[in-house]
């Protein structure tokens, strides 16, 4: 299954109409991307609680880490620099945190809000080795940027 992503932005910008929670803008997102596309094992939100300070926020799939500081991983990369993270093989990259032992590739990305400042991030993870593409990027994000710059 591939994602059609021009039917994914749709749907959630159907479902997320008028909505200003981010919690529940993350879970609807977290959904509809998780179902979309069978390489997608683990999706959800990491949201920036504290300075230098991620904390789980809404996803499916199994338990992922509670808390990761900016410092740690590929999820604290993307928060600190605010750059998306597309990693091929998670055990090539340094510091790496293994919340799930089956992960093999990761897309993280920073997540903006209206004033530009980075309140979360978005992780995808695969038990498949370098299972994302820049396409995946570009789309995510630009599915994420229409429902938090609102």
């Amino acid at each position: 299954m591939t994602v059609d992503y021009n039917t994914l932005a749709k749907t959630i910008a159907a479902l997320t109409e008028g909505e200003t929670d981010q919690v529940a803008l993350m879970a609807t997102i977290a959904c509809e991307v998780h179902h979309s596309d069978d390489r997608f094992d683990w999706t959800g939100f990491y949201r920036v609680t504290e300075p230098g300070l991620l904390k789980i926020g809404p996803y499916q799939g199994g338990h992922g880490c509670l808390v990761i500081p900016f410092d740690r991983g590929v999820c604290g990369v993307a928060a600190r620099t605010g750059e998306v993270q597309l990693v091929p093989d998670v055990d090539a990259f340094p510091g790496h945190i293994a919340c799930a032992s089956s992960t093999r590739s990761e897309l993280v990305l920073p997540v903006r809000n209206a004033s530009g400042d980075v309140i979360a991030v978005f992780d995808i993870d695969s038990d498949q080795p370098d299972a994302f593409t820049d396409q995946d990027a570009s789309s995510i994000g630009a599915i994420l940027s229409d429902v938090f710059k609102k």
